[in-house]
């Protein structure tokens, strides 16, 4: 073979050989991230929308070097193993969730499988993680401070209506947080010298009977704790306080959705936070290793419009503290 002819078949081989390299050096690896909801996609949609774009901001595209796999389970808390288990088997790398039903769901389903918590609402007492400051295990994430923030609410209806007495609280007795949350509002209450009558809901079923369960307790408001399943059906309860010309306090979004008053942490910043743990994650760091966070942001929301729907003032000293006011 002359010297021209090595010369071309040296320079062809290399051809054909560049785009072999060139293809293996430009593959990205695609990140699995399982997301189990215990409410719909829907009601989470703007949600969802903050940690996808949190997660655009740190390099992780979806569907380009990021796939998310969601499992919702519609308010149906018995559901939640059985997506937490699927998600397991889909290898995911690490399984983002929120609220007591679906971390306890997935803590369950494994003890290898990085876990973080978008919102928990006392992660210490309920057994996710051995303290805030070493989590250890396989589970870090936010807690949003439920049992506070509900009590919370309670001092914030006797500052908005004052002449209330027997304050009505909804809750769901299968989401084990309240056992949490509804002793540190019943003490706060005694404290107000206010009367607390407590409504089960299990379901959507249940609901029907709240109007009726409200009128003969003489209930003079309602007081939500931090709830998945109350989250979920909000809107039903606020149709039965308009009905019934109660005010109403719940989280932040209850009060955008036509409650009178919302206090609660910042939801979406809770979201967004969570993308920094996936990547932290994903870049080698153990959730063990992680500190826990609490919230930075809280919205105090005031629906004036609401108010004045359901015939109560609300006092010039409770709007001066809202952050956000609905006229």
């Amino acid at each position: 073979m002359n010297t021209r002819r090595k010369i071309l078949v040296t320079l062809g081989a290399g051809l054909f050989a560049a785009p072999i390299c060139s293809r293996g050096q430009s593959q990205t690896k695609v990140w699995r991230i399982g997301f189990l909801g215990p409410n719909s996609a829907v009601s989470n949609s703007d949600r969802m929308d903050a940690l996808r774009a949190a997660l655009r901001e740190l390099g992780y595209v979806d569907g380009r070097n990021l796939v998310i796999e969601s499992r919702w389970a519609d308010s149906e808390f018995d559901r939640l193993p059985k997506l937490a288990a699927e998600l397991v088997r889909l290898k995911v790398d690490v399984i983002l969730t929120a609220g007591t039903p679906a971390i306890r769901a997935a803590k369950n389903a494994t003890a290898t499988i990085p876990i973080v918590m978008v919102t928990s609402g006392d992660p210490v007492s309920l057994g996710f993680v051995a303290s805030l400051s070493r989590p250890g295990g396989n589970i870090t994430g936010s807690s949003n401070f439920s049992p506070e923030l509900s009590a919370k609410r309670i001092e914030l209806m006797k500052e908005a209506f004052p002449s209330a007495q027997r304050i009505g609280v909804i809750f769901n007795p299968d989401n084990s947080i309240n056992d949490r949350n509804l002793p540190v509002m019943e003490q706060t209450a005694k404290t107000l010298n206010l009367t607390i009558s407590k409504f089960e809901v299990r379901g959507p079923e249940d609901l029907k009977g709240i109007y009726a369960a409200l009128v003969k307790q003489r209930v003079d408001a309602i007081v939500l704790p931090d709830d998945d399943f109350i989250t979920a059906n909000q809107s039903r309860i606020i149709d039965v306080g308009d009905k019934q010309r109660l005010p109403s306090v719940g989280r932040a979004d209850f009060a955008q959705a036509g409650g009178t008053i919302g206090y609660s942490v910042n939801i979406l910043d809770l979201y967004r936070r969570s993308a920094i743990f996936v990547d932290k994650i994903i870049k080698g760091a153990k959730p063990a290793d992680l500190p826990v966070e609490q919230p930075l942001r809280f919205d105090y929301v005031v629906n004036l419009k609401a108010a004045k729907q359901i015939g109560v003032n609300i006092p010039a000293t409770v709007l001066v503290q809202a952050n956000t006011v609905i006229q």
